[in-house]
């Protein structure tokens, strides 16, 4: 009864393992699923152009990986007096570039915790006159561009001993390729040999036949005359 009871708790706990097992996997390719495609490049670099109404601000929002390295410049292209005000704030949502109404700024950051940058455009000051503002952002994540450097080399490696294998191949292959014509070579040599020993052997062998036939023909002819008896002559006896 015990071992009875103890099958129907395992029957039990497996599918339940097994559902929770599904579950979990299901969650994390989602997760992976909805991690942007970005995330994993060791580098970024964005360049825009937006137009920021009169009396408006507007907002942008850059991801940076923990530990990469996060710069944004602005420069105001054309409209009003030619200057905007220019903020950034931090994941923390602390501001780390105050505004200041000017025509260029940037700002770095060395050494990012990782998260979502705010970068703002303030044009609140401008009540007429709208602004086309040129934005430009990167992300470098230096650690990560060192492995795919490293990676890119080896792949450079890689692709050097492919070159030098291929090169190998061919030169076997060019060998062979010469072997073959010499061989066709001897074999046309040897063919025509073949075609001129036969041709004088047939030629040796009929003209064998034919003196054989005319010196039968002439031995025939002189033992018939020979054994000849003419019917008018008479006997000497």
């Amino acid at each position: 009864m015990g071992l009875t009871w103890q099958r129907l708790q395992l029957n039990l706990f497996l599918p339940i393992a097994l559902i929770c097992c599904g579950l979990l996997l299901k969650t994390c390719s989602a997760q992976e699923a909805q991690k942007p495609w970005y995330e994993n490049l060791p580098a970024v670099a964005m360049d825009y152009k937006v137009h920021i109404d009169a009396g408006k601000e507007d907002c942008y929002h850059q991801y940076v990986q923990a530990g990469a390295t996060f710069y944004v410049s602005f420069s105001v292209v054309r409209g009003g007096d030619g200057m905007a005000g220019f903020a950034v704030r931090n994941p923390a949502g602390e501001i780390v570039k105050p505004y200041q109404w000017q025509a260029t700024s940037d700002y770095t950051d060395q050494v990012s915790p990782g998260g979502y940058y705010s970068v703002c455009i303030d044009n609140q000051f401008s009540r007429f006159a709208g602004k086309l503002v040129n934005i430009y952002i990167t992300v470098v994540k230096y650690d990560a561009w060192d492995k795919y450097a490293k990676e890119i080399e080896e792949l450079q490696l890689n692709m050097q001993n492919f070159t030098t294998a291929i090169g190998t191949v061919e030169r076997n292959i060019n060998d062979m390729l010469g072997y073959q014509a010499h061989s066709r070579h001897r074999e046309s040599r040897d063919y025509a040999l073949l075609l001129d020993n036969n041709s004088y052997i047939q030629t040796f062998s009929i003209s064998q036949i034919v003196v054989i036939l005319i010196t039968c023909s002439v031995q025939v002819f002189f033992v018939r005359k020979l054994f000849e008896v003419k019917s008018g002559s008479k006997s000497r006896i």
